[in-house]
């Protein structure tokens, strides 16, 4: 088993005294539930035992009593009949094709059928001596001697497996448990930036910050704390692959989650967002309660919960604004901060915003940003224009945000 000090791992094939307690340290050091550590440790002593004492194409196992301390084993023979078996002729004209004459194969889309191997099967005749209600297709075991004299390649078999399996264990036990928390934040700190992707420490593993994910304008320090939107978790043959974004519209949401109370017992909900990273957002906020008020409640006393979401994303601008059902009304409010005068509706998903012309620049934005991203938050083209003019002073439309 594992030392606990140096790391290494070692296996005591004859005594299994005081094991509960070896068994609990390894399951606390790695995270794992006991009952995988257990799983491990068996199947090292099955490859152990076959290793020592068994024979080629045995399937062995074993079972370990922790509180005695007590091993035993035995092999598992499928019950098979003759209709699950080749034929001589059948095995005969495979031969003569240079077809494989181990393992399964199907013939002419029918069942699936072996050849026989004494270490892996028995006949359901000698299976009935054993076993009385046995039939085709149940599993047998046979007990085996216990053996506690190993010799040293079967230790290192053991050993091996022992470490192969705490290391799939442990991979399994990180990718479900981050698998669960997609979509969700997590706190991490900066470990090394590779070219222009960013890893980070998560306790149990690292996650990747792409820089297709990374807020314009950000930077990156070993060593600093942050947050993160897990995007999503895949299973790779080099261990799980864990992608952040700190770029995703939706961590908005998740850190507002954490400010407003509101949020959590549904009083508030967040209708919609739209971002442009590292420079500007838009959040639409409906209450579900008569007497909560959405955006106060999103901005808090003295704009304590806004402030702690805008530091979190290094200063980016965050207009809170009321979503409302009547188009006109929510085209008016994803204005903001520009204060509209009357929203016209020409046609569907096209509107007409009249500003005061001390509100023009408010409206439009630097580079048209304010209008763009109302475009896209509302779903509508929006036109901006002045009180008596016809001529259109901005035009935007969701595609164009």
């Amino acid at each position: 088993m594992k030392c606990p000090r140096s790391g290494h791992y070692f296996i005591n094939m004859i005594d299994f005294k005081n094991f509960g307690l070896l068994l609990d340290s390894i399951a606390d050091e790695k995270g794992l539930p006991k009952e995988k550590v257990l799983e491990s440790v068996e199947q090292a002593l099955a490859a152990a035992y076959k290793k020592e004492f068994g024979k080629r194409g045995q399937n062995i196992h074993a079972s370990l009593d922790i509180k005695t301390g007590n091993v035993e084993f035995w092999q598992t023979k499928l019950v098979v009949d003759e209709s699950m078996l080749y034929s001589e002729e059948e095995l005969e004209a495979m031969k003569e094709a240079g077809a494989p004459l181990g393992g399964e194969e199907e013939v002419a889309g029918e069942e699936k059928k072996l050849r026989f191997n004494e270490e892996r099967h028995i006949m359901v005749g000698e299976a009935k001596k054993i076993q009385k209600d046995a039939k085709p297709g149940d599993e047998i075991k046979l007990k085996l001697e216990t053996k506690t004299d190993y010799g040293r390649i079967a230790a290192q078999t053991a050993k091996q497996v022992i470490l192969q399996k705490i290391r799939e264990a442990e991979r399994e036990s990180v990718l479900s448990e981050f698998k669960a928390k997609e979509g969700e934040l997590v706190s991490g700190v900066v470990q090394r930036v590779e070219g222009r992707a960013v890893f980070v420490d998560l306790g149990k593993t690292l996650g990747m910050l792409p820089a297709e994910e990374q807020v314009p304008g950000e930077f990156y320090r070993i060593g600093q704390r942050l947050r993160f939107f897990l995007l999503r978790v895949e299973d790779s043959p080099r261990g799980p692959l864990i992608y952040l974004s700190r770029a995703y519209p939706k961590f908005i949401s998740k850190l507002f989650e954490l400010e407003v109370p509101e949020i959590g017992t549904g009083a508030v909900e967040i209708k919609g967002i739209t971002r442009e990273a590292g420079s500007r957002s838009k959040v639409a906020v409906v209450s579900t309660e008569e007497g909560v008020d959405p955006v106060g409640s999103m901005v808090g006393q003295r704009g304590t919960r806004v402030s702690a979401v805008i530091n979190e994303l290094g200063g980016e601008k965050i207009d809170i604004v009321q979503w409302a059902e009547d188009p006109a009304a929510y085209i008016a409010h994803a204005l903001s901060p520009a204060r509209v005068l009357q929203v016209e509706i020409e046609e569907k998903n096209k509107a007409v915003a009249i500003v005061a012309e001390d509100q023009l620049s408010l409206a439009i934005g630097r580079d048209g940003q304010n209008v763009r991203l109302a475009a896209k938050l509302t779903g509508w083209k929006i036109d901006v224009r002045a009180p008596e003019g016809e001529e259109v002073l901005a035009q935007s439309s969701p595609e164009e945000a």
